[in-house]
C-alpha cells in the first residue's frame, strides 16, 4: 500500500505534528513500508494459534491483601477549608 504525499501532510494534521515539506516524502514511503509489513503480518494463518495475553507462561506475585495504615481522613479534613460528610468541597468549575 502506497501513501501519497497528501496523506502524509493530512495524518501530520490530525496528530498535530510539524514537518517539513522537504521530509514529507521520506514519511510517505517509511509509513508505507509499515502498512506493508501489517499486510503481510495479516496474511498469515493464525486459525490454530491460541490467543495468549503474555508471551511467556508466568504468573504474578501478589502480596496479601492487608490494611497497613490507619485511617487519618477526619486528621486530614480538619486541614481542608470545606468538607461535607468525609468528602472534600470545592468550588464548581463547570456549569
Amino acid at each position: 500500500m502506497s501513501i501519497s504525499d497528501d496523506e502524509v501532510r493530512a495524518m501530520a494534521k490530525l496528530a498535530r505534528l510539524a514537518i517539513e515539506e522537504s521530509d514529507i516524502p521520506i514519511y510517505a514511503e517509511q509509513v508505507s513500508h509499515i502498512l506493508e509489513l501489517v499486510g503481510q503480518m495479516n496474511d498469515v494463518d493464525t486459525t490454530d494459534v491460541e490467543p495468549m495475553a503474555h508471551p511467556q507462561d508466568l504468573v504474578a506475585r501478589l502480596r496479601p491483601d492487608r490494611v497497613t495504615e490507619s485511617d487519618n481522613r477526619d486528621a486530614f479534613q480538619r486541614n481542608a477549608p470545606r468538607t461535607e460528610d468525609g468528602l472534600y468541597l470545592v468550588p464548581q468549575v463547570i456549569e
